[in-house]
């Protein structure tokens, strides 16, 4: 009895270390953002394009990262398939690189912690500026949406908006987020409706949406800046000092940071005349200043500061 109870005791002692072996050689869970997207086959194309650019990696550091993940259907309507990825040249890498860091912002923020009608950064670059990131709008109203329709945030099969992952989280879109021009941040904030308005009457959407005489540095006034005494004096004007006005809110060829505004008098695309700034007061050739309340809106092909008043040149 006392044989069999001490072999007993070492076939138990055999399992305990065995499984202790195979324990010690599991491979641990990958549950960074690349190891969940690895994981999940909506995000294969996603997966595909991050190793495609070089990103893959990095979405397994620390962090943290918030990641706005385009569906496979996403990359898919934005011609993003999987043999179109293989078949990028070495030359269109940057591109998709810097598409793809539009996608992610530093920080892991719920879906709960974004706030309606500000802008975040994300890490993407546009041409506009070697270091200054592009700036993305939130709209949380109904839901979701950043840069006005350009991506609606999804809910996962679970129902809910948030992925966890060990360095961060991950939110599904449905669309790819491409990068925004001063044009698409204009129509994907509403505070700016007006502004779009008049710039469409007056034909200066395609130069500002484009890359000729770019970048540019704009002063955009905010609707509540369009009160009936300037919408009188706007009307009262002929269609080509229309499209003045509108241009003396456009610096052509630069991209001024509000922590870059230089001293002196600043050159509009409104030739001849300009404007100078102190602070965030800005002095044109009314006699009341008008006052930048947003700042560093960066964007593909310039920046734009909003600002409270139209700004009034002096016509000849």
């Amino acid at each position: 009895m006392k044989n069999l109870i001490k072999k007993f005791l070492i076939a138990c002692l055999a399992v305990t270390v065995l499984s202790c072996s195979d324990d010690d050689n599991s491979t641990p869970v990958d549950n960074t953002v690349t190891g969940i997207a690895l994981r999940t086959t909506d995000l294969s194309l996603l997966v595909k394009a991050l190793t495609k650019a070089g990103l893959a990696d990095d979405l397994q550091t620390t962090g943290p990262f918030t990641v706005f993940a385009p569906t496979n259907q996403a990359f898919i309507d934005a011609g993003y398939t999987a043999a179109a990825i293989d078949d990028l040249t070495d030359a269109e890498i940057p591109a998709l690189r810097e598409l793809l860091l539009n996608h992610v912002v530093s920080g892991a923020v719920q879906s709960s912690g974004l706030t309606d009608n500000s802008y975040i950064k994300t890490l993407g670059k546009g041409a506009a500026s070697a270091t200054n990131t592009l700036s993305m709008f939130v709209d949380t109203t109904g839901g979701v949406t950043l840069n006005g329709s350009s991506a609606v945030i999804t809910t996962t099969n679970g129902g809910t908006f948030n992925i966890i992952a060990s360095n961060g989280v991950i939110h599904l879109v449905d669309e790819v987020i491409t990068l925004p021009t001063i044009v698409d941040h204009a129509l994907a904030n509403d505070n700016f409706t007006d502004l779009v308005g008049l710039l469409s009457a007056q034909g200066l959407v395609p130069t500002l949406d484009g890359t000729v005489s770019s970048p540019f540095t704009v002063f955009a006034p905010i609707n509540s800046a369009f009160t009936p005494a300037v919408e009188g004096v706007y009307g009262s004007l002929s269609s080509d000092n229309k499209t003045n006005l509108l241009k003396y809110h456009v610096v052509g060829g630069v991209n001024v940071l509000s922590n870059a505004i230089p001293t002196g008098q600043i050159g509009t695309l409104f030739t001849g005349n300009s404007f100078s700034i102190t602070g965030v007061s800005i002095d044109d050739a009314s006699a009341t200043n008008k006052t930048i309340i947003v700042k560093d809106v960066q964007c593909s092909n310039g920046i734009i500061h909003a600002v409270d008043g139209v700004l009034i040149p002096a016509f000849n």
